[in-house]
């Protein structure tokens, strides 16, 4: 099944650390302005996924707002 989700974002991510065959870190969300650590590679990237649903569900939220509005 393929989702469509148009919710782009910008991300720096500072490696800290490389242990355990994985990266430490953190990661920042320029658009949010947040700043997320991370233990392993599998955190960031669900740390990022979870961003990018949060401000596609936000878009759908605000488009709906805005179409019951007229």
């Amino acid at each position: 099944m393929a989702v469509e989700n148009s919710a782009k974002g910008t991300f720096i991510v500072q490696v800290l650390n490389n242990k355990n065959a994985t990266w430490q870190g953190t990661v920042n969300w320029i658009d949010e302005r947040r700043t997320q650590p991370f233990r392993s590679t599998l955190e960031l990237l669900k740390l990022i996924d979870s961003a990018l649903e949060e401000a596609a569900s936000a878009d759908r939220e605000a488009g709906s707002i805005s179409r019951g509005a007229h």
